[in-house]
């Protein structure tokens, strides 16, 4: 077995003493504010980041020091300002939402998110009369990202448009569909807030050099929706840059999003194509109450699931994706971060029926440190790498955290009653043949 750690979630205790320490960010209020569970920690300044930073760098370190292959887990909401990340998370949703809209209008609609091409020609049309941009202008653009030699637009070379977006402007501007009006995307940055996208960036490509160095790998942690395109899009920037060689920085998807599956094989496919390899952890997340209680009070869609089956649905839907990808590019590597028996089980089977051998080390299974060890310890003693997720922090952080894990596993008592069963049942064993002390 090996050790991991990794922070604990900071949405409760505490936050009153931080929010005293520190001053919100001006706009932190309205739409965003109220929402029980949403309350962040805002940095008066970059100081806490960076001492956030040190953290994470001595987690590093400790993994490193006490075993092979190792992770350790970051939360990009105490690395940056998560004011930042709610604001660059919401262009991110308006520009693809605007990719979307496009399609619909071309008569793509019902097509899934990688089947959906634009033609260039009719979206230049459609630029030049909305008034964003002449058909030269938007010529420029694409010839500019490699796009010109192809008839078709898809969401891959569409979202490339945006990542030298202080470039481009003009190209930021995209109707809203409720008033009819332009708006302007850059809007919502700053000149501070382009400077904070530089700090959070420096900030990860620290940690990612430091694991490397020690041989470990470092898994973002998946975070509320209105955080996540931005975590999401930061991280792949990193993959993009240090998993040429080896998976060394992961990133977190949540099942329990109607879109998880559509989120993971568009990275998927920008990594086929870039040739790195492409690092995971499937969760099934760990937000719900907040996020269906932001959405009811704002007004917008639920985001989750409706019901834990369709959760379990998707998540076996993402992951025997990811096995089969497995099997057919050997650039992909998966934790399985799982207290459900089923899902191991559907894990093991898919692995022997597509010939993965645990040896390969392309999938490992994680659970939370003293939950679930019946299902840890035969996975590590059969050969499968296994991990255990270290929560730490002060007790009244931690301990909130830990109690939303358990809620989250339903059945959890059950499976503890079972555990308790499963030991008392080895202690008779071993008095029965004498061998109480025996590891065997």
């Amino acid at each position: 077995l090996s050790s991991r750690t990794s922070a604990a979630a900071k949405e409760t205790g505490g936050a009153d003493q931080r929010e005293n320490q520190s001053q919100a960010h001006p706009g932190s209020e309205g739409q965003h504010g109220g929402v029980t569970g949403a309350r962040k920690y805002f940095c008066a300044d970059e100081t806490k980041c960076d001492q956030h930073l040190e953290t994470f760098l001595r987690c590093i370190d400790a993994s490193g020091g006490c075993s092979e292959n190792g992770f350790s887990a970051i939360k990009l909401t105490v690395l940056s300002r998560p004011q930042f990340l709610l604001r660059f998370s919401e262009v991110l949703v308006k520009w693809r939402s605007f990719f979307h809209q496009m399609a619909v209008e071309q008569g793509q609609a019902g097509r899934t998110v990688l089947e959906m091409k634009l033609e260039v020609e009719k979206l230049q049309e459609a630029l030049a009369k909305l008034g964003i941009a002449t058909k030269t202008e938007s010529q420029h653009w694409f010839t500019g990202e490699n796009l010109g030699s192809s008839s078709t637009v898809d969401l891959l070379h569409w979202n490339s448009l945006i990542n030298n977006r202080t470039q481009l402007s003009k190209l930021m501007v995209v109707p809203n569909k409720q008033t009819g009006q332009l708006e302007s995307l850059l809007s919502h940055f700053t000149e501070e807030e382009d400077q904070q996208m530089k700090r959070v960036l420096q900030r990860m490509d620290t940690l990612a050099k430091r694991a490397m160095e020690k041989g470990v790998r470092l898994m973002v942690d998946a975070e509320q929706t209105y955080f996540q395109p931005a975590i999401s899009h930061l991280t792949l920037e990193m993959q993009r840059r240090f998993n040429k060689d080896q998976p060394i920085i992961f990133n977190t998807f949540q099942c329990y999003l109607k879109d998880a599956f559509d989120n993971m094989t568009v990275d998927v496919e920008l990594s086929r194509r870039e040739d790195w390899h492409f690092g995971t952890k499937l969760v099934r997340g760990a937000y719900m109450e907040q996020e269906r209680e932001r959405a009811a009070k704002i007004g917008y869609e639920d985001p989750i699931n409706p019901t834990y089956e369709k959760t379990n649905e998707m998540y076996h839907r993402c992951l025997d994706y990811i096995l089969e990808e497995i099997k057919r590019n050997q650039k992909v590597d998966v934790m399985v971060a799982s207290h459900n028996e089923d899902t191991v089980k559907f894990t093991l089977r898919r692995m022997m029926e597509l010939g993965i051998h645990p040896s390969e080390k392309k999938v490992c299974f994680g659970q939370l440190l003293g939950m679930c060890d019946q299902i840890t310890f035969p996975l590590g003693q059969s050969g499968f790498p296994v991990y255990k997720y270290v929560p730490y922090g002060p007790v009244d952080e931690v301990l909130p955290y830990l109690s939303r894990r358990a809620q989250e596993n339903r059945g959890f008592m059950q499976r503890a009653n079972r555990e308790r069963d499963l030991l008392w049942r080895e202690v008779k064993r071993r008095l029965l043949a004498g061998s109480l002390f025996s590891p065997n």
